[in-house]
């Protein structure tokens, strides 16, 4: 089996997604936070990459594509409550 620059990028990916899931059930990331998100929204691109440029799976391309989009409203949302001083927890 040959592995190829978009097989290793989907497999960081979902180690990504999967370390910030666990962080977050361990306590140690909170799911408001920067880092949380960011994980996330690199980790759901690391497997995009591999579906686009390997072997393309509608169902999982859409599912990042809407990670990656709950990922980036959490940070919009997280930027909103800071300047208006409700982020705070």
């Amino acid at each position: 089996m040959t592995f190829h620059w978009y097989d290793w990028a989907g497999y960081a990916g979902v180690l990504l997604v999967l370390l910030a899931y666990f962080l977050l059930q361990a306590r140690k990331l909170h799911g408001n936070r920067l880092a949380y998100q960011l994980m996330n929204i690199l980790g759901a691109f690391g497997v995009l990459l591999s579906l686009t440029f390997g072997s393309f799976n509608w169902s999982a391309f859409l599912l990042e594509v809407a990670w990656i989009a709950i990922g980036v409203y959490g940070i919009a949302r997280g930027v909103q409550l800071r300047r208006t001083g409700q982020g705070n927890d």
